[in-house]
């Protein structure tokens, strides 16, 4: 929720909502930065911001390159990785970092450094 009520007042409406039904239960929190699936949306000086959010429990794991599936199925995985940094951060420091992140799960699963350059 983006809103100019003060924090004092925002709590005091929610607290309104969570008792009008029971069966409602309403938990909050109210911080400048929030993680949404995947996505981590911060409030910097009242500009909104996005970037990638990675679990801190996940593995930098994607199919590895000496496995035997298609050729075109390798070709896919740093396209769609980078289409999904190019779509969700708003920065381009961060969309930086997203693309030296993937070259390194990359390496990581055994993908040849020419293919990865490509």
């Amino acid at each position: 929720m983006n809103t100019n009520q003060t924090t004092n007042e925002i709590k005091e409406e929610l607290q309104r909502e969570a008792e009008k039904d029971i069966n409602i239960k309403i938990y909050y929190e109210i911080h400048t930065t929030v993680n949404f699936l995947e996505t981590t949306i911060t409030n910097d000086h009242d500009q909104l911001k996005t970037s990638l959010y990675h679990k801190p429990t996940a593995e930098p794991y994607i199919l590895p390159y000496t496995s035997d599936h298609p050729r075109h199925i390798y070709h896919n995985i740093p396209y769609a990785a980078l289409l999904c940094a190019a779509r969700i951060c708003s920065d381009a420091h961060d969309f930086n970092r997203e693309c030296i992140r993937i070259d390194i799960s990359l390496l990581l699963n055994n993908y040849p450094s020419n293919f990865i350059a490509k």
